[in-house]
């Protein structure tokens, strides 16, 4: 498994699906060059929203993905979210349409955080993480949808 993500994720973020590196080591630092290559650019809000920012327009036209397990999410969510476990989303990418506003959530931001650097890794620079997740949504909220 962790071979296939390596070559995975090298492959996505290289552009060429057949890089495969022969060997782990190489495959480790190619992955960590990667990784290194994408944070250099990357500017410190790059890949987050703030509850105050998802006002009506923003609320209307992203895909909300609630990023807790199942039990959380039927607990209570962010209206209109779908739920995809945190650690899912790099197998369900093709569920994250690869256009448009993607916003996942978790309780605070902490595991919906590694889900969208995973995501946006795997090459969907439009996933967004909100900072402070469902709790700070349900406090700092510039729109609530019924």
């Amino acid at each position: 498994m962790r071979r296939l993500l390596y070559a995975l994720s090298l492959s996505v973020l290289m552009g060429a699906a057949a890089l495969m590196p022969s060997n782990e080591a190489t495959a480790e630092e190619s992955l960590q060059e990667a990784i290194t290559g994408y944070m250099d650019f990357a500017t410190y809000d790059s890949g987050i929203i703030m509850p105050d920012q998802m006002d009506r327009l923003v609320f209307d036209s992203a895909l909300i993905v609630d990023t807790r397990d199942a039990a959380q999410f039927a607990a209570g969510h962010i209206p209109g979210a779908v739920n995809i476990e945190w650690r899912e989303v790099p197998g369900r990418l093709d569920e994250l349409p690869a256009s448009g506003m993607v916003i996942l959530y978790c309780n605070t931001g902490t595991l919906s955080a590694q889900a969208a650097f995973a995501a946006r890794l795997l090459g969907r620079e439009n996933v967004l993480m909100l900072q402070t997740g469902y709790e700070g949504w349900q406090a700092n909220a510039a729109y609530r949808a019924e």
